[in-house]
């Protein structure tokens, strides 16, 4: 698995470890993480998997609200798509489809304050439906995440 860091996103070797085992422990095939930033969107901080550009360029920074992981911030909880290609349920953005991945989750990564610092996002080329276990497994990792997050002190997105 390579990794692919896009050129203007704020990188952080601690959001892209974290990643590429929650890809790993999962068997998913590519992911991102978007941080919070100070302006209230999500900024893109690890990626792994191959994005045609104007996905790049529409992953870069996501409104609250805006597609999978938007959702999952504005939510606070996981939003899952089997199948991304045929999704009716108004969730994907088009730009998602480009992606030519299917089954996909987002979760919210809540630190023990309750602050929301960033959302973890992986996905597969095939349809899939994740079962609970996994989703509580990528939940627990969502919550590691961001409490090193807020233990590392500000990040500047």
């Amino acid at each position: 698995m390579h990794p692919q860091h896009a050129s203007h996103a704020s990188s952080s070797p601690s959001d892209q470890v974290a990643l590429e085992a929650a890809i790993a422990a999962l068997g998913a095939e590519s992911g991102t993480v978007h941080r919070i930033g100070d302006d209230g969107h999500l900024h893109l901080s690890a990626i792994v998997g191959q994005y045609p550009p104007p996905v790049m360029e529409a992953i870069r920074r996501i409104p609250v609200g805006k597609g999978l992981a938007g959702l999952a911030a504005e939510r606070r909880e996981p939003v899952t798509v089997c199948n991304i290609q045929d999704d009716a349920s108004g969730q994907t953005r088009p730009g998602a489809r480009a992606t030519g991945m299917e089954g996909a989750i987002t979760v919210p990564c809540i630190d023990a304050t309750g602050t929301l610092r960033a959302v973890l996002g992986i996905a597969n080329r095939s349809a899939r439906t994740f079962a609970s276990e996994e989703v509580s497994a990528l939940l627990s990792r969502g919550r590691d995440l961001a409490c090193a997050i807020a233990c590392s002190g500000p990040h500047s997105a």
